[in-house]
């Protein structure tokens, strides 16, 4: 799924745009034990309540493409026998009537989600007529409707007691606060929704942390295996450079690719393309080049990135450099500039010690007051 698609079908998880019929879900207990359950109609919910529910199953669909949402594939094995596709086409086809399917469902979570204490299952299905328009900009009638489930699973966070006031009592005490459910940890969307139509070779996986890879969850639930986290793909990354470019990997080559990868992004952007903006060896190479590294060093980096993530391995930008930020750091300082005022810092070795230089052409301020720098 690319961001249009993503974006299309959160749009729809508001209370006046979906056609959600029943809400189905469970509490889990400290002890991983489901205490309790409900089967709700969406429409006899009040319009705050609803609003809640979806603002959570929205969360499932936020994030960036191979960070927070990442693709899960089936084989054509797993759909035509295998159990985990079956279940999940279940759920789908029945709307959530099937009750032993729900409570299957429900039971693998339980056994292979790694949330530490209570946590809360959400599970929609969703029907959505697939809008379409004619050359003139206006709408035909839907050929394909598009059915899903969604789910997502959020930690359940116990409410400390605060201050208020009474005034029945005329005085200030404690008032204790129910349990609050939490933004989902992880969660999933089942078919994909690719070149607006059902893909049922494909799920969407939701991840809020991206450092983890949430395996047991994937295996039990999907039998596939998920790519590598965005933030260990970062690490592997520098750790490839620092033992391939060596030498070479120097800071204005780290400048020069954060550069070439913030105009990559936008122009991706600018042209609407609808596939996400992905990096192979090949690009990383093309990076490498243009930053000045030489020929056996990008061949060597190029050898480990193959090793490690694979020869037809497709990386997102933000996985391979932050483009939204430059941190430079040492033992003793960490340096903030923004991506786009990287050239303000310099290295440089002065008297055999090294330095980091950053210009200062504008007004300098240490905690708060304005300081004059004299020559």
């Amino acid at each position: 799924m690319n961001d249009r698609e993503i974006s299309e079908i959160r749009r729809r998880l508001r209370p006046e745009r979906n056609n959600i019929g029943r809400i189905r879900g469970c509490y889990v207990n400290d002890n991983h034990t489901i205490i309790s359950e409900f089967d709700q109609m969406l429409g006899l919910i009040s319009s705050d309540e609803a609003e809640e529910i979806l603002s959570l199953l929205r969360k499932t669909l936020s994030g960036s493409i191979g960070r927070n949402l990442l693709d899960i594939s089936f084989s054509n094995q797993q759909v035509l026998e295998g159990e985990e596709h079956k279940l999940l086409s279940t759920l789908r086809s029945s709307s959530l009537t099937d009750n032993d399917a729900v409570k299957t469902f429900f039971e693998k979570i339980v056994k292979s989600v790694d949330i530490e204490g209570s946590y809360f299952i959400l599970l929609a299905n969703d029907k959505y007529d697939i809008i379409t328009y004619d050359a003139n900009g206006d709408k035909n009638d839907s050929p394909e409707m598009f059915t899903y489930i969604i789910c997502a699973v959020c930690p359940i966070k116990v409410a400390k007691p605060s201050l208020g006031y009474s005034l029945s009592e005329a005085k200030f005490k404690n008032i204790i606060r129910d349990s609050i459910v939490s933004s989902p940890e992880v969660g999933f969307m089942f078919p994909a929704f690719d070149s607006r139509t059902a893909n049922i070779y494909s799920a969407l996986l939701y991840t809020k942390d991206i450092s983890l890879a949430h395996e047991e969850f994937v295996d039990t639930m999907f039998k596939s295996v998920i790519p590598m986290p965005a933030s260990e793909q970062t690490t592997s990354i520098a750790e490839i450079l620092n033992d391939t470019v060596a030498d070479d990997c120097s800071l204005e080559l780290v400048q020069a690719m954060q550069a070439q990868l913030i105009e990559l992004t936008a122009d991706h952007k600018t042209n609407k393309e609808d596939e996400p903006l992905t990096l192979s060896s090949k690009d990383m190479s093309t990076l490498l080049r243009f930053g000045g590294v030489k020929e056996d060093a990008i061949g060597a980096f190029a050898e480990k990135f193959e090793d490690g993530f694979g020869a037809s391995a497709a990386i997102h930008p933000q996985n391979i450099i932050d483009i939204k930020k430059f941190e430079v750091k040492t033992p003793e300082v960490t340096v903030k500039v923004s991506p786009e005022c990287s050239e303000l810092v310099q290295t440089r070795i002065i008297d055999g010690t090294k330095y980091l230089l950053i210009r200062a052409d504008g007004d300098v301020e240490v905690n708060g007051i304005r300081i004059n720098i004299n020559e």
